[in-house]
C-alpha cells in the first residue's frame, strides 16, 4: 500500500497527511500546508520558542554562578559539620551491585513485554483491583469506618473500570508490542534515557550546593520569647527566593525529561515511516531526533516546561506554608495547584509528540494533536492508560526482586564491606531499602522510555496507517484487527 493510497480509519477514507515521500533535504525546505484534519505535516527547519531556551541558558548560568560564588564554602563547612568517622563504603558498594541486577532485570522485562503483552496488561489490571480491595480491607480492620466507606466506593468505581476497558485490552497490547518493537530496534534510545537521568541527577547536586549558598538569605531565624525564661528560634521563609530557586530547580529537571520524550518521539517516527534510517542501535533515525530536541526543538521544549515548573513551584511554596494559620485556603490552593499540573502534563504528554515528529513550536503542536484526536474520536483510546499499569507493576517487582538481594547483605558478608558501618544491627534492612529505590528507579527510566513510545505509536496510528501497513505489515495487521473487534463498524 503506498503512502498516498486513501486508508479507512474511523470508518473514513483519508489520504496520509504526511508526505513521506520526499527526502529529508526537501522536506526541510519549506513547511507543508496544514492539513484540514488536524494532521501533522514536516515544518521548515528554524528554531522555535527560541527566548525560551534562552530563558533555561540563562537559568543554569545563574546557578551555575550562585554554586560558584556561594555555595562551594557552604558545601565544605556542611561536610566538615557531618564526618562523623563512620565507613559507608558497604553501602555504596551494595547500591552498586543492586543497582547492576536492577539494570539486569531491567533488560530482562522488554522481552517479556513483547512476548506476553496482552497477559501483562490483564495481570496488571487485576493486581490494581486487588490493592484496592486490600486497602479496603485495611481500612476497615484499622477501625477507620469513614476510610473503609471511601475505599469501598473507590472500589466499586474501579470495578467497573475494569469491566468497561476490558475488551480493550487486545488493541492496547498491540500498542506495547509496537513501542517495545520499535525501541528494542533503536536501543540507544534506552542509553539515551539514562544518561539524561545522570544529567538531572548532576543538576540536582548542583541546584543543592547553590540552595546551601543562598539559605541564609532564604531562611532567616528569629528569636521567639514564651513567657519569662521560655524562648526558642523560629524559621522565617523568604518566599521570593525560596520561589525563584524552586523554579529554577524545576524548570531545568522538566527539560531534561523532555527532552527525552521528544527525542524518543522523533525516532519512534523515523521506526515507522522509514524503518531503514531507525533499524539499529545508535540509527541515523535516533541521532536526528536527538539533534533536533537539542537545537530547533529545544526552545519549545523549554516552553512547556516551563509552565509546568511555574506551577510545581506555586504548588511547593504552598506545601511549605500549609502549617500557617490559612491552613484551609493553603490546602484548597494546593488542591488547584495539583489539578492545573495534571491538566498540563497531560497536554505536554501528546504536544511534545508532535514537537519530535513534525518539529512544531510547542503551541502549534498542542493545538494540531488534539485537533486530530478530536476529529477522529479518539479521547476514549487516550483515556483508557492500560499500559501504565504495566509500568507500575513490572516496575515493583524489580524493586521488590531487589530489595530481597539486598536483604542479603549483612555486616559479615561480605567481608570487609561493612566494617565501621553505622547502625550495624539493620544493614540488611538498609540494603533492601536501597535495593527498592535503585530498582523502582532504573526501571522506571525504561518504562518512561516505553510509555513515550506508546504514546507516539498511538499518534502515528491515527496519522500514518498507510506507512504502518507498507513498513510494518504484520504489526499493522494485528493492530487493525484488534482494533476492529472494538468498533466492528469502523472497517471498511
Amino acid at each position: 500500500m503506498g503512502s498516498g493510497t486513501p486508508v479507512v480509519v474511523q470508518g473514513t477514507a483519508v489520504a496520509s497527511p504526511y508526505d513521506h515521500t520526499t527526502t529529508q533535504s526537501s522536506a526541510r525546505g519549506a513547511a507543508a500546508p496544514a492539513d484540514p484534519e488536524g494532521g501533522g505535516q514536516k515544518q521548515a527547519t528554524r528554531c522555535r520558542d527560541p527566548i525560551f531556551a534562552l530563558l533555561l541558558y540563562g537559568n543554569v548560568a545563574a546557578i551555575i554562578a550562585v554554586a560558584g560564588i556561594y555555595g562551594t564554602e557552604a558545601f565544605s563547612d556542611a561536610v566538615s559539620d557531618t564526618t562523623s568517622g563512620y565507613n559507608y563504603t558497604g553501602y555504596i558498594y551494595a547500591t552498586f551491585v543492586l543497582g547492576a541486577v536492577a539494570i539486569i532485570l531491567t533488560g530482562i522485562t522488554l522481552p517479556i513485554m513483547m512476548c506476553i503483552p496482552e497477559m501483562l496488561i490483564k495481570v496488571s489490571l487485576i493486581m490494581m483491583l486487588v490493592l484496592s480491595g486490600v486497602m479496603m480491607v485495611m481500612m476497615f480492620l484499622s477501625g477507620s469506618i469513614i476510610g473503609g466507606i471511601f475505599g469501598a466506593i473507590f472500589f466499586l468505581i474501579f470495578c467497573c473500570y475494569a469491566k468497561a476497558v476490558w475488551p480493550r485490552i487486545p488493541f492496547a497490547s498491540v500498542n506495547l508490542l509496537t513501542a517495545c518493537t520499535a525501541i528494542k530496534k533503536n536501543a540507544g534510545t534506552i542509553l539515551v534515557a539514562y544518561f539524561f537521568v545522570a544529567l538531572a541527577f548532576g543538576w540536582t547536586l548542583l541546584w543543592s550546593v547553590s540552595l546551601m549558598g543562598v539559605w541564609d538569605k532564604v531562611i532567616q531565624a528569629e528569636t521567639v520569647t514564651v513567657g519569662d525564661n521560655v524562648s526558642y528560634e523560629q524559621n522565617s521563609v523568604n518566599y521570593g527566593y525560596l520561589f525563584l530557586l524552586l523554579l529554577s530547580y524545576f524548570f531545568t529537571h522538566q527539560v531534561i525529561q523532555n527532552t527525552t520524550h521528544v527525542a524518543v518521539a522523533g525516532t519512534v517516527g523515523s521506526w515507522w515511516f522509514s524503518p531503514e534510517d531507525a533499524t539499529s542501535c545508535c540509527s541515523a533515525g535516533l541521532m536526528g531526533s536527538l539533534i533536533r530536541a537539542l537545537t530547533t526543538s529545544f526552545g519549545s521544549i523549554c516552553f512547556g516546561s516551563l509552565l509546568v515548573a511555574i506551577i510545581q513551584s506555586l504548588k511547593a511554596l504552598a506545601q511549605t506554608a500549609r502549617n500557617q494559620d490559612n491552613g484551609i485556603l493553603i490546602c484548597l490552593a494546593e488542591c488547584i495547584l495539583s489539578c492545573l499540573e495534571s491538566i498540563l502534563e497531560y497536554f505536554n504528554k501528546w504536544a511534545f509528540v508532535y514537537v519530535g515528529l513534525y518539529g512544531y513550536s510547542y503551541l502549534e503542536a498542542g493545538k494540531n494533536v488534539f485537533t486530530l484526536f478530536k476529529n477522529r474520536g479518539w479521547e476514549a483510546i487516550i483515556a483508557d492508560d492500560l499500559i501504565n499499569n504495566v509500568f507500575f507493576f513490572l516496575s515493583l517487582c524489580v524493586g521488590g526482586i531487589c530489595a530481597a538481594i539486598g536483604y542479603a547483605f549483612n555486616e559479615d558478608s561480605p567481608e570487609g564491606w561493612f566494617d565501621n558501618s553505622p547502625n550495624p544491627g539493620s544493614i540488611s534492612s538498609t540494603c533492601a531499602g536501597l535495593g527498592f529505590v535503585a530498582g523502582l528507579v532504573l526501571s522506571s527510566i525504561l518504562m518512561s522510555t516505553i510509555a513515550s513510545a506508546v504514546n507516539t505509536v498511538i499518534v502515528c496510528f491515527a496519522e500514518g496507517p498507510a506507512e504502518f501497513e507498507a513498513n510494518h505489515p504484520e504489526l499493522s495487521r494485528k493492530m487493525r484487527e484488534t482494533w476492529l473487534e472494538f468498533y466492528p463498524d469502523c472497517g471498511a
